[in-house]
């Protein structure tokens, strides 16, 4: 059993909630290579996260899952997402963690799931204190994405909407809001995944603002990829996955530099790489991950991480 603490920082004046997870045979002065976990477009850490800093730290990483501002416990415009201010949560939660005792501050590595895929390639390209990542199937170009979920009429009327939208932010401050499928419409099985899983769980009753989406198209983490290297980077997609194209991270991929990998999994949808939808798939990712960073991080005495457990 890893030690859980609740935890919160401050973003840009905003109070951040997060939990922290330290390993069970952590000394007393003793540091350990640290992973920030980041959750996707419209997600909280209790809904998706929090397995994967439990495994981490099961492995003997000291591990930290957030909510971004806006999101689950964090304060915030309720349901906002901005890219830009997500990364600069992202950064912010990387200098939380030096602040920690147990944190080697020279072995941080970022994780993220989906869009927090796309934003940690951000965080990582932008912040050389970030010394490793994993992206799990992730968004390399919010306007390629948004355009993908719909078919062309409907992207045309979307354009629409948003440019009305737009006009109604300039003369009212405001921005209407919709049911999350209205921004991000998917496949049958990722409608099912959030009907069932995750508006169960969320309290946004007045729904997310239409901005998310004019944001979202803005945003084009394959254009900082390349910027990561040397530092090392693992990608990993799910085949079949009808939310998040896996041509998103095969574009992504090839404007990475080495030192790269990419996993793929067969007969994966987006929302079966979490553990609470399939377990199953959940465990390649967390193996190629764990493997991914016992290869790339050290421990202070400048041994690579040996995993604990099988």
């Amino acid at each position: 059993m890893a030690k859980v603490t609740e935890v919160s920082f401050y973003s840009e004046g905003l109070k951040i909630s997060g939990i922290l997870y330290e390993p069970d045979d952590l000394k007393p002065g003793e540091v350990r290579p640290t992973v920030v976990c980041c959750h996707g477009y419209t997600g909280v850490k209790d809904v998706y996260l929090l397995p994967v800093p439990e495994r981490l730290a099961k492995h003997g990483y000291v591990a930290f899952a957030f909510d971004h501002r806006g999101f689950g416990k964090s304060e915030g415009v309720v349901a906002r997402l901005m890219p830009t201010e997500q990364v600069e949560d992202i950064r912010n939660a990387v200098t939380f963690m030096t602040t920690i005792p147990s944190v080697d501050t020279s072995q941080i590595a970022l994780y993220g799931t989906s869009f927090g895929g796309g934003n940690v390639v951000v965080a990582a390209a932008t912040d050389d204190r970030v010394c490793c990542v994993v992206s799990v199937v992730p968004v390399a170009n919010g306007y390629r994405w948004m355009k993908s979920l719909r078919k062309h009429w409907e992207w045309l009327k979307f354009q629409k909407v948003l440019a009305d939208d737009r006009i109604e932010r300039v003369l009212t401050g405001k921005s209407r809001r919709v049911d999350v499928t209205e921004l991000m419409p998917g496949d049958p099985h990722s409608r099912q995944v959030i009907q069932e899983k995750v508006k169960a769980a969320e309290k946004y009753t007045e729904g997310y603002p239409l901005e998310n989406a004019e944001a979202t198209m803005r945003h084009i983490p394959e254009d900082y990829v390349h910027a990561i290297s040397p530092r090392p980077i693992l990608f990993i997609h799910t085949e079949r996955d009808g939310l998040v194209p896996i041509d998103e991270c095969y574009s992504m991929f090839a404007k990475a530099n080495e030192p790269k990998k990419l996993v793929t999994i067969p007969d994966g949808d987006h929302y079966d790489v979490y553990e609470f939808v399939n377990p199953s798939i959940f465990e390649v990712v967390m193996r190629e991950t764990i493997a991914w960073f016992n290869a790339h991080l050290k421990r202070g005495d400048g041994t690579v991480t040996a995993a604990k457990v099988a």
